[in-house]
Order: structure tokens, then sequence, then C-alpha cells
């Protein structure tokens, strides 16, 4: 433990110059640290894909580590950078990097999003973290992307509530925050008014992808912000008959012992309860359909302990070794769940559980660290992913999972990201339109 306090220390030390040319050394693996130092170590060997690998030019987060699937180096992420936003915030509030090299930071990249590529406000899934410019995600993807739009946003607003100090950099990043939140033409994406939001439209393709969204999965954030929205708002029927009406929206069964309100049998990959909720704060937040905290918890008990009683028979799983949800496998990429079991490990699907699992994560953070670090701690926190099965382990990293692991961890610690989020008050007011209950509505 004193060993990572002196690194610590040295990385905090280190003149902000020196810190933007160098930046934040890495840290080996260490023995006998306490929890808490634990948690700093990821924590901020996680921050440095966000800090240290950001592009260059913009910014922005990269989509990964490696150019494997045709990626090139410029490729940056919409949604991955709304969580690298997030994950600066909380470097700042732990000392690692200054408050104004963070606010410059941001402002870098807002000013570099208001020349960017966007579609009625909403930006694509892919920049060029060079020239803004769209690369498409698929052919006819080659446009605008809410999901995305909205985690990007999820973190901006997080930015523009956390950097209210009365200097010319904070009072510019939140100026310009507000400008591209107030561009987001929400109701565009109901494609000619009906009532559920649509995943994309592109210039070349419109709206070709043909994509309404609807519920249980990740995008609950989108609907939120969605009715948020002050220009352009959608009304609440957009939630209550588009998001809240699909087959596999409410279920109410148990699995291996834990009710599960909504969704998929078994719950799906774990980031549908990590990617919306990194700012939506989900203890006692309610609606007619669900108690978000008691589905995020059985959500996750239940992929804990599927990976438990391991009915595949993998290598490795067990107590300390769970956690399944969208990530690199051996032969690609595979959104990970109970029913969609193939072995493989993503060590993102049990840290960014923290605040619903505490006692287990912490059983999976420590085999992750002090059974397995060898071959899974780098110097972006833990790769992706691994599969004892197969014997095989990722040599990448991504924005997406590596995101959640500062940003859940820090909200088990401190509540530091709901509390920003769930402060803003055109989120109130959308949570308050949608018929939420939450602590934090105002009344």
């Amino acid at each position: 433990m004193r060993q990572l306090l002196i690194l610590i220390c040295m990385v905090a030390m280190i003149p902000v110059a020196a810190q933007q040319q160098k930046g934040i050394p890495p840290l080996p693996l260490q023995k006998n640290l306490s929890d808490s130092a634990l948690l700093d170590a990821v924590q901020l060997q996680t921050f440095r894909y966000f800090w240290d690998f950001a592009h260059p030019v913009s910014g922005m987060s990269r989509e990964r580590s490696n150019t494997s699937f045709g990626y090139s180096d410029e490729v940056v992420t919409t949604g991955g950078t709304g969580f690298g936003i997030m994950a600066t915030i909380v470097a700042v509030e732990r000392k690692w990097i200054s408050r104004d090299t963070a606010a410059k930071h941001l402002l870098k990249m807002v000013n570099f999003l208001l020349k960017s590529d966007a579609y009625h406000g909403v930006f694509p899934h892919w920049l060029n973290g060079a020239t803004g410019k769209t690369i498409p995600f698929s052919r006819k993807d080659d446009g605008a992307d809410l999901v995305e739009t909205s985690y990007l946003f999820q973190g901006l607003l997080c930015a523009r509530q956390y950097f209210t100090a009365n200097t010319q950099t904070e009072r510019e990043l939140c100026s310009r925050i507000g400008w591209l939140w107030n561009d987001i033409e929400w109701n565009w994406f109901t494609n000619g008014g009906q009532e559920v939001l649509y995943w994309h439209w592109s210039p070349n393709n419109g709206w070709a992808m043909n994509f309404p969204v609807r519920g249980f999965n990740e995008c609950l954030i989108m609907y939120v912000l969605a009715a948020s929205g002050e220009k352009y708002p959608v009304s609440s029927a957009v939630y209550h008959r588009g998001w809240a009406e699909s087959n596999f929206f409410k279920n109410g069964k148990s699995f291996y012992g834990n009710k599960l309100p909504l969704g998929f049998d078994y719950g799906g990959p774990l980031f549908f309860s990590h990617y919306s909720f990194l700012g939506l704060d989900p203890r006692g937040l309610k609606d007619r359909y669900a108690d978000y905290w008691e589905q995020n918890r059985n959500h996750t008990l239940i992929n804990r302990e599927h990976c438990i009683r391991n009915p595949n028979g993998f290598k490795g799983y067990g107590v300390n070794a769970w956690g399944l949800t969208a990530s690199d496998t051996y032969n690609g990429y595979a959104a990970h769940s109970p029913t969609e079991d193939n072995g493989t490990i993503t060590p993102t699907a049990a840290l960014s559980a923290f605040p619903y699992t505490p006692e287990y994560s912490m059983q999976a953070l420590k085999h992750f660290y002090f059974t397995k670090g060898n071959q899974l701690w780098s110097p972006y926190g833990f790769v992706d992913a691994y599969n004892e099965s197969q014997n095989w382990v990722a040599a990448s990293h991504l924005a997406i999972d590596q995101g959640p692991i500062i940003v859940m961890i820090e909200n088990y610690r401190t509540g530091l990201l709901w509390k920003l989020f769930m402060s803003c008050p055109e989120i109130q007011n959308g949570l308050t339109k949608l018929g939420f209950e939450s602590p934090w509505i105002k009344k």
C-alpha cells in the first residue's frame, strides 16, 4: 500500500506541463493492497486510457487500443468519449490531474465537437479524431447515432454541473456544452411524429437503418434525455408507447431465485445495468414499470449466479470469477450473457457492478488483480476479456468497457457522477414528465 500511495503522490506532484507531455506513469502490480488502495489503483490505471491514449487533436476517446477489425488510430467514439468525460471528473476529484488542466482538455474537445459532423444536432457513432468527419459504422450507418450521442451528453452534462468556477475556461466550457445540448433535435428522431425514438438517421440513407428503440436494454438514458430537452423534446407518450411497448420489456419472472422486473430472460449482458446508470442514479428510482435498483441489482445477481453454477462447464468460472457482458472474445466480439455464454469473462461486468454488489465485485476484483494480474493487468487497467477454456486473453481495451469501471467504482465510493447528473434541472424535469420517482426530484 505504501508503494502505491507514493506513486499516486508522485503523479499529483508532477507539474501540469509535465503531465501533459509525459502523461500519468503506469502502476505496476502491487501486493497486500488494502481494498481502498486497490480501488485507487484500478481507477487511476484505467483512467490512463482516456488521458494518455486520448486522440492528440480532438482529445476524444479512441474506440479501442488496437487496430483490429479494420479500425484505424483516427477512430474516436462518441459514447466512449462521454464515459471518458465522466472519468476525467473523477481524476480531478481524486487529484490525479489538475482542475484547470482537465477543463482546458474538455474545452478543446467541446470546441472540436462544435465543428464536427452532426445531424440535427446528433453525432455519429464514430468520428475522425483529427478532422471531425464521420467515419461510417456500417454501410448505411453513416449519420446520426442517437444512443451514442446520449452517452456523450450524459458525460457532458456532468461536466457542465462540475466545472462551475468563475474562470474563463470553465465559463466557456459550460456555455458551449449548453450550445451543443440545445442543438439536439430529439423530436426529429421520432421519424415523422411516431411515438418511439429511432436510433439512426443518415443524410445519405434517411431512415434506412429502420431501428425503433424499444426496451428494456441499455438505451433508457436516451429516452430520459429526449424528454429532458428544452428546445426539441419528445412527449411522455414516446416513452410509454415506444420504449415500454415490446415483447421484451416486462419480465417479472425469477431466475436463480432473483426476480427480474424487466427485460430478457436472465437479464441479458450486464452493460444494460451500467451504461444508462453512469449518471442516472438508480437508488430510489422508480416508475410505473420497475424499481431500477431492484432491476439492476437482481440483474447482476442472476449474471453472477449463472457463472457460479456454470451449466456449460467452462473453465475458470466461480464465486470470484464472474461477469458476462459485451466485449472482445477469442473469435471476434460478442454480447455475452447467461443465454449467450461462450466462456468469456469480461472484467468490466463485475467491476462496473460495484454499486449493486460491492462484496461480490470486490471478490472479483481481487481475483482479477491478485490471482490473474500477470495476465490481465496492463498500462490501461485490465485487458478487455479472457477465456480460460480457450486459453485466450485479450490484448485490447475498449473505451465503452474501460469507462464504466472508473465511473461506477466512483459512484460506489462517493456517488459523485450520480450527484452531478441528477442535479441537472432539465433531468429532474424530464424524469418528472415521464412519471419517475427519485429522491433527487424536487417537489
